[in-house]
């Protein structure tokens, strides 16, 4: 018959790989942090993207109606100058 203290009882190697998982788990920690922080960073860069896409397309829209404008404005003060 077995006691019951012999059975509740760790081997030695049991308690040396919980040692060795522990230490590694200390080391493997501020990888993990970082590994964790790049993955969030890609996740929000969609969000900076479609902004400056947004703002870009503000831009090119203005210029356009600058440009339409301009070039209204400017063949119309030619016409002006050649009736004289």
């Amino acid at each position: 018959m077995v006691k019951k203290d012999a059975s509740s009882a760790k081997l030695p190697v049991d308690q040396y790989r919980k040692q060795i998982g522990k230490q590694d788990y200390k080391k493997n920690k501020p990888a993990l942090r970082a590994t964790r922080l790049k993955a969030e960073a890609k996740r929000s860069a969609p969000g900076i993207r479609d902004t400056i896409l947004v703002i870009m397309a503000v831009l090119v829209f203005l210029l356009g109606v600058y440009a339409f404008f301009y070039l209204n404005l400017s063949t119309e003060l030619n016409l002006d100058t050649d009736l004289d």
